[in-house]
């Protein structure tokens, strides 16, 4: 870590969208740069399709800048996560993956990342692996630690609650999930598009109620598709 913690903020701020909140981030570098420990940065990868499009290297570019300055990523493969599927910006339910197309699909991103990471600086984890050990007694505790009026606070859930479009209760529990990967990984920064805001924020709290320094949040533009008009996405199909 060559880098003044203020010319890494300067780095780590160039292209993004939001970051939530600079003053904590300023003073994880500065603690970082103090006890030469590299900050953990997480992304949570969806396995709903075998390919790694342009969207999300604008996201492997903005950590693989943060690789460069000292620190260490760990890419999450939702492969448990993946079972319900992300609900973000979806307008209908989506059908759950089955174990084989998870498992294949998450295999290939592991193939893919390290077009852009650093191998050296990044470690892989499916969240299967803690995820699938809880029991329902720690999964109603989860649920425990938010509220449906909190969940419904989310602009999908809440256009579809208000055109009496059916939500999964499971479906509330992808935030939930994808935020125990930060308590579990003890997560220093999470990145993701902005359309993973209500989720990386998520992290945020449940990491307080768990007695964690909260994680940084880290927004980054989203890519338009190549129809035009709405994001570049897997599950939409207009994706390079």
């Amino acid at each position: 870590m060559f880098l003044t913690p203020k010319e890494q903020m300067t780095i780590i701020k160039k292209g993004a969208n939001k970051i939530v909140d600079e003053q904590d981030l300023l003073e994880k570098l500065e603690r970082s740069y103090k006890e030469q420990r590299p900050l953990t940065i997480k992304l949570g990868l969806d396995p709903s399709a075998p390919d790694i499009h342009l969207g999300h290297a604008v996201v492997l570019r903005k950590i693989k800048q943060m690789q460069d300055l000292g620190h260490h990523a760990v890419i999450v493969i939702g492969d448990f996560t993946g079972r319900i599927g992300d609900p973000t910006g979806k307008a209908k339910g989506r059908t759950a993956l089955n174990d084989d197309t998870v498992k294949k699909n998450g295999q290939t991103y592991c193939e893919q990342i390290f077009k852009v990471l650093d191998p050296n600086k990044t470690t892989v984890r499916f969240n299967s692996e803690w995820l699938a050990k809880l029991s329902f007694e720690e999964v109603i505790k989860l649920a425990a630690t938010t509220s449906v009026a909190r969940l419904l606070e989310r602009e999908d859930f809440q256009k579809r609650y208000q055109q009496h479009i059916p939500i999964g209760i499971h479906e509330f529990f992808y935030p939930l999930m994808q935020a125990y990967d930060s308590v579990e990984l003890v997560a220093d920064i999470e990145l993701g598009g902005t359309d993973q805001t209500f989720n990386i924020l998520m992290g945020r709290s449940l990491q307080k109620h768990r007695g964690l320094e909260k994680q940084i949040a880290i927004f980054m533009p989203l890519l338009e598709g190549l129809d035009g008009i709405e994001k570049m996405s897997k599950s939409l199909g207009n994706y390079i």
